[in-house]
């Protein structure tokens, strides 16, 4: 057996789904063997007043066991092997299959709520299409896998802040774990998918269609016994090839008795579309009235297609064989059952014969023969030809149907007026479109009006703001909260202190920049000596102090030149704003030229103070830095930026 991929249901490149069929699989809680057929028995016994006056279009719902993931008949997204039980339905051109079937697991999970129910098609977790518009965004076809069940009559969604990348497993302890109000979907999110089933199962029982039809008594005998084997002959005569056909020319098997009697035949309504709308000229083995006979030729043009498309099908079928024997008395199903359990891992490797492996064979006997009835239906259309053949074998004539009351065939009026219905469906689905885009202009202009409010206030702000403020704090700063010792910080904070000698640091700043005036020479007398005054020798004694005061000016005078000079060379001096002082003649004087001007206007301390301390801010980006920790001392508190996003 081929093990499926994990990500078999998105993957592109895997083994593909067959399309219009739908998948569905129940996990219990309890996943003993024996805990898994009597749920089956259960599920199954639960199920049947909905699905007995119901025609599936292609196969009929229904269960097997499972006891792992690696059967082929269950594509399920985890190799872990599980427990559980599957089955998988083709609703071919008739939706009301699919939902109906999402409808009945629906019922199965309210009734037996220790169960975890997955369904999925190709399109995968379809059941988020209806209510698409009200998931949450993290939500898509690729963070969906092995995250969507139904527990409880309810949809779950296992959140992905607590499984981040779960697996079937995972999951399925998640929901067992009692955490599953934390995975039930939004309420909306369950009107939506519980507005789609609305109204089941009278809903799909309403979709059937009675027609009065004339039939070859061998089909109309055959039918009578199984009304479920319609749905395969109507598949293959809508479905015919030229190879079948062939057979059509002949009718061997239903035709070989020339009796026709008038019945009602249930169909679903998709099937009594693809019947209708079909031309198909009879065979000229089969007899048809005239023409002219409205009421009847209809009855029987219809009659001819069925009984053409009985034939299309059993002889096919006939032809592929596969049909395997009986099962000596257990019915034709039992020797497949057998086999699967023994595929399954059902003995557990016990030798045939031993006391524990007949003690398994006769539990499994007994649950096959309690299960027979409700898989009756499914065995019938997977080997039709040998019922058919048993049908047929046994007595039977035309008088059979004589005395019975026929009917007459249901109003088709739907089969023209449904324009109306679509119309009533699209327009449901542009309310719904409607309704979101009208909810998410509504968001965006929320977020657009918040935003404008946040920068009106900023201009606001900004208006009202006046730059002095912060080079008249920051003077303030310095000459209150700052000195010498350094700025004061809030008292929470733990800084060790520095033992500064405050004065000898001053005195060796004057001496280092030439400040202390030769007024003040007696009064340094008494004081101690400076860093200088212990480093060199005085060498000057005997010498006049005013060469020394014309040697410092000259050398002063020189060293301001040289520095001015190299300034002029680089681009340091345009880094800063100067004060604008526009030159005039007063008085017969002329005017200093435009580089004089140049070299003595004064830097605007103030001006270039707030353009620096505003480019470190905006810098920051609203992140905490030096400029805003600054100013934060300083108590001031700048607007946003209006340029940030």
């Amino acid at each position: 057996m081929a093990n499926l991929e994990s990500d078999s249901i998105f993957s592109k490149t895997s083994s593909p789904l067959p399309d219009d069929t739908v998948f569905f699989s129940i996990f219990p809680d309890s996943s003993s063997s024996a805990s898994l057929q009597s749920l089956h028995l259960q599920i199954n016994d639960f199920l049947s007043p909905f699905t007995s006056p119901y025609i599936w279009q292609h196969d009929p719902f229904s269960l097997s066991i499972s006891l792992s993931t690696l059967s082929p008949s269950c594509p399920c997204t985890d190799a872990t092997p599980i427990p559980h039980l599957h089955g998988k339905l083709k609703y071919g051109d008739n939706l009301e299959d699919e939902w109906f079937a999402v409808f009945l697991l629906l019922r199965i999970s309210a009734s037996f709520p220790s169960t975890s129910l997955r369904v999925w098609d190709t399109d995968g977790e379809f059941l988020l299409i209806e209510s698409a518009f009200l998931l949450p965004r993290w939500l898509n076809p690729e963070t969906s896998r092995d995250r969507v069940f139904l527990r409880a009559g309810d949809l779950h969604i296992v959140p992905r802040n607590r499984l981040p990348n779960p697996s079937l497993l995972d999951s399925l302890r998640f929901l067992k774990s009692g955490a599953s109000e934390s995975s039930r979907a939004s309420d909306p999110v369950q009107s939506a998918l519980k507005n789609r089933v609305s109204g089941y199962p009278e809903r799909a029982w309403r979709s059937m269609h009675r027609v009065r039809v004339k039939l070859p008594v061998t089909v109309a005998h055959v039918l009578s016994h199984e009304p479920s084997l319609i749905s395969l002959a109507v598949e293959r005569f809508y479905d015919r090839d030229v190879d079948l056909m062939k057979h059509v020319t002949r009718m061997e098997k239903f035709l070989s008795r020339r009796e026709f009697v008038v019945v009602v035949v249930k169909m679903s309504r998709a099937m009594y579309g693809q019947l209708i709308q079909q031309k198909f000229q009879a065979p000229s083995c089969y007899p048809m009235p005239s023409v002219g006979d409205k009421e009847g030729f209809g009855e029987a043009e219809i009659g001819m297609k069925i009984a053409c498309g009985m034939e299309m099908m059993y002889q096919e079928r006939k032809k592929e064989g596969g049909e395997g024997g009986r099962g000596r008395g257990r019915g034709f199903g039992w020797s497949k059952y057998k086999e699967s359990l023994e595929k399954s891992g059902y003995f557990e490797g016990l030798v045939c014969g031993s006391k524990e492996y007949k003690r398994l064979l006769e539990n499994a006997e007994v649950y096959y023969q309690k299960s027979s009835s409700f898989s009756r239906t499914r065995e019938v259309m997977s080997e039709p030809v040998r019922r058919i053949d048993e049908i047929l074998a046994m007595p039977y004539s035309e008088d059979d149907f004589k005395g019975q009351e026929v009917g007459v065939s249901d109003d088709d009026s739907w089969l023209y007026d449904g324009e109306d219905e679509l119309n009533s469906v699209l327009e449901e689905r542009q309310k719904e479109m409607e309704f979101y885009n009208a909810k998410k202009e509504r968001k965006q202009k929320g977020k657009e009006k918040e935003k404008e409010e946040g920068g009106s206030s900023g201009d606001g702000n900004v208006n009202n703001f006046d730059l002095g403020d912060i080079s008249k704090s920051m003077e303030q700063f310095i000459q209150k909260v700052s000195s010498y010792k350094g700025a004061e910080v809030p008292e929470n904070r733990e800084f060790k202190e520095v033992n500064l000698d405050v004065d000898r640091f001053m005195k060796d700043i004057e001496s280092m920049l030439g400040g202390q005036e030769q007024g003040d020479d007696d009064e340094s007398d008494g004081s101690e000596g400076s860093s200088m005054d212990m480093d060199f020798e005085d060498d000057s004694e005997g010498e006049d102090p005013n060469d020394d005061d014309d040697e410092k000016e000259a050398f002063m005078e020189s060293y301001s030149g040289a520095m001015n000079e190299e300034l002029k060379n680089s681009t340091l001096d345009k880094s800063f704003e100067h004060v604008n002082q526009p030159s005039s003649k007063q008085n017969g004087e002329s005017s200093k030229t435009s580089e004089d001007d140049d070299e003595f206007t004064p830097v605007d301390a103030d001006f270039n103070l707030v353009k620096n301390l505003l480019e470190s801010y905006s810098s920051q980006q609203g992140l905490p830095g030096p400029a805003s920790n600054l100013l934060g001392l300083m108590g001031l508190q700048l607007p946003k930026d209006s340029n940030d996003k």
